[in-house]
């Protein structure tokens, strides 16, 4: 059951039904659905652990709003900023269309309609730096559903990415494959100090096995932490970083 779509500049943007489960499909390409979203909320708890002050957040991709529910359960998150580019995605979000998107925005955390490679230039939206960056707009380099993403993965939007990030904090990027281009392409853009590595993180999925990975670019120095907060632990039982 279609329960929203709309056509945008960039394709149309759809919600379904499938049972229980809500689906997100963009331009009639599958991007992700309720079955498990483990990993968009293993994005946000990895790299909330490698952040000793994550006060302030940004998160590039909506989605459903596993990610950022995950950023915002962490009481050292000040503000989060979530930066998507299906503009009625953000509109739904704001009018509770589903309750997988509902009661996102608030005091804490603010909606922003723009392409996230130019707020990481700094040409739109909420301007940085921030603590922690999570980019989680596409299925990765290599299995695009939008080819206007695939700028997300070069090199100057990268250089930006890191440029956006305070000293002690980290950016970190989501991909539905194992890219070995994208972490190259982090160690290209890494400044003196700077610490790149790569997690693989293995999913069971209606019988089949699948590995999806973070990259992750973390700075040097060591950030002021939060108001009266403590250092997260880190996500047990899972696959260790690997330069």
């Amino acid at each position: 059951m279609t329960v929203a779509r709309e056509d945008t500049p960039h394709g149309e943007v759809a919600l379904r039904r499938r049972g229980e489960v809500l689906e997100l499909v963009v331009d009639g390409a599958f991007a992700m659905d309720t079955v498990d979203t483990s990993t968009e909320r293993l994005l946000a708890e990895v790299a909330l652990a490698e952040v000793p002050g994550p006060r302030r957040v940004l998160d590039g991709g909506l989605g459903l709003g596993f990610t950022a529910r995950a950023v915002l359960a962490d009481s050292r998150v000040e503000h989060l900023d979530v930066v998507e580019l299906a503009e009625p995605l953000v509109r739904w979000a704001r009018e509770s269309l589903v309750p997988e998107l509902a009661g996102l925005e608030g005091p804490r955390c603010s909606l922003h309609v723009a392409d996230v490679v130019d707020v990481l230039l700094g040409r739109d939206g909420p301007r940085g730096p921030w603590d922690l960056v999570l980019l989680d707009v596409d299925n990765g380099p290599d299995f695009l559903v939008h080819a206007h993403n695939a700028a997300l993965y070069d090199g100057p939007a990268l250089a930006a990415a890191r440029a956006a990030v305070r000293p002690g904090g980290a950016l970190v990027v989501w991909s539905s494959h194992r890219a070995p281009a994208l972490l190259g392409g982090l160690e290209a853009v890494a400044g003196e100090g700077d610490e790149v590595a790569e997690l693989v993180v293995v999913v069971e999925r209606e019988g089949r096995s699948l590995d999806y990975a973070l990259y992750r670019l973390r700075r040097p120095g060591r950030p002021a932490a939060s108001s009266g907060a403590t250092g997260r632990r880190r996500p047990a039982g899972r696959t260790a970083w690997r330069g």
